[in-house]
């Protein structure tokens, strides 16, 4: 998947939106919840790939670290619950949407997808 294939996978999701947050950066941007506020995807250009950083349980995070090399512990935000997606034509994009559905469920009060 690439970045807009993304970011239009998650505005299919419930009540989401696209926000740039970073106003000296209209590059990276956040999908969020309209009802929490809350961002479950990060998407950023990072030494010239493109970064998804999506929140995973903490269980599960060592997992996909191990079993993908796409899969790294989150830049720049809290590596115990976030991993970073190097958005690649390695990436599978099964797995991908797995991870932003999951972030989205563990980032919503709802739990609704």
């Amino acid at each position: 998947m690439n970045r807009q294939e993304v970011i239009n996978y998650c505005l299919e999701l419930k009540d989401t939106y696209e926000d740039y947050p970073f106003p000296d950066d209209m590059e990276s941007v956040t999908l969020k919840h309209k009802t929490n506020k809350k961002w479950f995807a990060l998407i950023m250009n990072v030494k010239g790939k493109v970064y998804l950083n999506v929140k995973t349980d903490p269980n599960y995070s060592e997992l996909l670290r191990s079993s993908y090399e796409y899969i790294i512990p989150a830049y720049h935000m809290n590596k115990e619950h976030w991993n970073t997606v190097i958005l690649d034509e390695k990436c599978e994009e099964k797995l991908v949407k797995e991870l932003l559905d999951q972030s989205y469920n563990l980032t919503n009060n709802k739990k609704h997808t």
